[in-house]
């Protein structure tokens, strides 16, 4: 039971390092682009799915610590910190925040109004959108939208 844990432990090191730079490229090239007002964490954890985040690590954590195949090892966490690190070119950053985190063509509801529009960001408590009819960005609560 300790080399699960060993290699998870390994594997969550290796996930963090490659979702720090994944995200800062998204931080970089999309959140700021479009001057979305939110706190940026290396996990940012609203936004990571555990299923693939415990699984990847346990595959990596396995792969670096019990495949003695150095090169196979290095090769692949080289490979996938060359496709976290490229999320620092702006073209690819803005494309991974778009598709991680827009949400195109949406209706949504409060008492007053009617929104059509894209999601930019759906935080915790408010949600950044850009509506068609008004052609700008706007900032809608959570709370006050209708389900």
């Amino acid at each position: 039971m300790s080399k699960v844990f060993q290699a998870l432990f390994t594997g969550i090191g290796i996930v963090f390092f490659l979702d720090f730079f994944l995200f800062l490229g998204i931080e970089f090239n999309y959140i700021k682009f479009h001057e979305i007002d939110v706190y940026y964490n290396i996990l940012f954890a609203d936004h990571q799915n555990a299923f693939i985040f415990f699984t990847l690590s346990g595959i990596l954590g396995f792969l670096v610590t019990y495949v003695n195949n150095t090169k196979l090892s290095l090769s692949i966490i080289s490979i996938l910190a060359l496709l976290s690190l490229s999320s620092l070119i702006p073209s690819i950053g803005h494309s991974v925040g778009s598709v991680l985190l827009m949400k195109t063509n949406t209706t949504l509801k409060n008492d007053k109004y009617t929104f059509i529009g894209d999601i930019y960001y759906d935080g915790r408590e408010k949600i950044t959108f850009y509506d068609y009819e008004l052609q700008k960005i706007i900032i809608l609560e959570k709370k006050d939208l209708i389900k």
